[in-house]
């Protein structure tokens, strides 16, 4: 086992180099954002970003990724390859957490064959290893995730067998400490307490008789102390610097002076599913021209209606800024869309943009990448990208059908329920409350696909001994 755990991490450590080395980008989305959040931090003792040349402070995002950033920067300087090369010795102790998550939910015969596996499945995964080149919050959450969830693992394990396999401090409860390590990733990423949400749901079904009220208090009262306890320090600053009461940030990250364009955002929550609209409508607003032509057909429901927008989107592109005027009349017709079709709106949108944030070949950082459709003009304007492209899609889909297919193997023991309800609840939270359906935002999700799909490779395992013992 040992050669085999150093195999994996050796196979880990040098596909995340490659990235790192080979395939950086230091530009993407909100790294810029980060990087001078972190070096105002570190150079300035502010907090914030330059507006109209004065730095102020900010809380439109939360700090954990950019104290993450300053710790780096001040030893290695403002340099985004040292931040990436931190981060793949991160996602690399990730997999060893994850190997831990798998063999906590195997049965005692399997424990070591599935840890091995999810530790190569982990080390292996191009996902995952991908966004170590980039200056995003991924891997650092992706990383503080797996640790959470092994801890609450531990802490619905414990109160059903009384054993401790993990908690190395026996005196801290699992609880406490997996509600410290999810306030932690809330400064990453606010959403992570979907964590909460999940193993919360868990345990009030098992604990719904008033003879278990006790245990379920007491778990709840620890998770919530262990979730505040990082997150206090935060909510203090922006008490003193902003005036305001503010836990993670606020559900619109807009600048000072700025509006949210949430009349924008409604409209394209009615029929906006594919990651490419993103580029063509939410990323080009108030920085580039927005083309009627290049909307799909689901965007209108009428000949009416499109000229209607067309008409707003001609007055946008006159001076590249949406105003208020013309934000709260995309408000409106998003208001007729949902009252027409509110299934559309509430269901089959959050449906779609589910299964492209599953299912995309999340090649988005990749040079060397194509769309699959149309696929006759895709395979004959450069096949080399086109099979790549698929060859990751269908990468992708095999974790997922490997997740689908551990749980099945393992239903019924112990944490299944928990991580299929994280999986659910994250999932329908991204789809149905965040504007941009981005592939990488269900990356998070990893640690507990890959753990569920490594209990496939421990069902012969288990078959031959439970055939011994007949």
């Amino acid at each position: 086992m040992r050669a085999n755990a150093i195999g994996a991490g050796l196979a880990g450590l040098a596909l995340r180099l490659f990235f790192v080395l080979k395939l950086p980008v230091s530009d993407s989305g909100d790294a810029p954002f980060y990087i001078e959040l972190a070096w105002n931090w570190l150079k300035n003792g502010v907090y914030g970003a330059a507006v109209e040349g004065r730095l102020v402070p900010l809380d439109s995002r939360v700090p954990g990724y950019p104290a993450f950033l300053a710790a780096i920067f001040s030893i290695a300087g403002k340099s985004s390859r040292a931040v990436m090369l931190a981060q793949v010795f991160v996602d690399v102790a990730t997999c060893f957490v994850i190997a831990l998550i798998a063999a906590r939910l195997a049965p005692e015969p399997s424990r070591r064959r599935v840890a091995i596996a999810a530790l190569w499945l982990a080390a292996l995964c191009p996902f995952t290893a991908n966004y170590t080149a980039v200056v995003l919050t991924e891997t650092l959450v992706i990383f503080l995730t797996a640790l959470a969830i092994l801890l609450l693992l531990e802490g619905e394990a414990r109160e059903s067998d009384a054993v401790s396999s993990v908690t190395a401090m026996r005196g801290l409860s699992p609880w406490l400490l997996g509600g410290i390590v999810v306030g932690f990733g809330a400064l990453v990423r606010p959403e992570t307490p979907l964590l909460l949400a999940a193993i919360g749901l868990v345990l009030l079904t098992q604990w719904r008789r008033a003879a278990d009220w006790k245990k379920l208090f007491r778990a709840g009262a620890l998770l919530a102390v262990g979730f505040l306890l990082p997150l206090l320090p935060w909510a203090a600053r922006n008490w003193r610097s902003l005036h305001e009461v503010q836990l993670l940030t606020p559900r619109y990250l807009q600048m000072p002076d700025d509006f949210s364009p949430r009349g924008f955002d409604a409209w394209t929550a009615t029929w906006l599913w594919k990651f490419g609209d993103v580029y063509r409508t939410l990323w080009q607003l108030n920085s580039g021209e927005i083309s009627i032509d290049s909307m799909p057909p689901a965007a209108f429901d009428t000949p009416e209606e499109r000229r209607r927008v067309e008409a707003m989107l001609n007055l946008y592109n006159y001076t590249l800024t949406l105003s208020h005027e013309q934000d709260d009349a995309f408000g409106e017709l998003a208001r007729e869309r949902t009252a027409r079709h509110p299934l559309r709106t509430y269901v089959t949108i959050p449906l779609l943009r589910s299964l492209v944030m599953w299912f995309t070949p999340r090649v988005e950082l990749l040079p060397n990448s194509s769309p699959l459709h149309p696929v006759a003009s895709e395979w004959e304007d450069d096949r080399g990208d086109f099979l790549f492209t698929l060859g990751m899609a269908l990468v992708n889909a095999g974790y997922v059908a490997l997740a689908m297919a551990g749980a099945w193997f393992i239903r019924g023991r112990s944490g299944v329920a928990f991580l299929i309800l994280f999986l659910v609840i994250r999932t329908l939270f991204i789809a149905g409350f965040i504007e941009t359906p981005e592939p990488r935002y269900v990356l998070e999700c990893f640690p507990a696909i890959v753990a569920l799909g490594a209990q496939a490779f421990g069902r012969g395992q288990r078959q031959l001994s439970s055939n011994g013992s007949g």
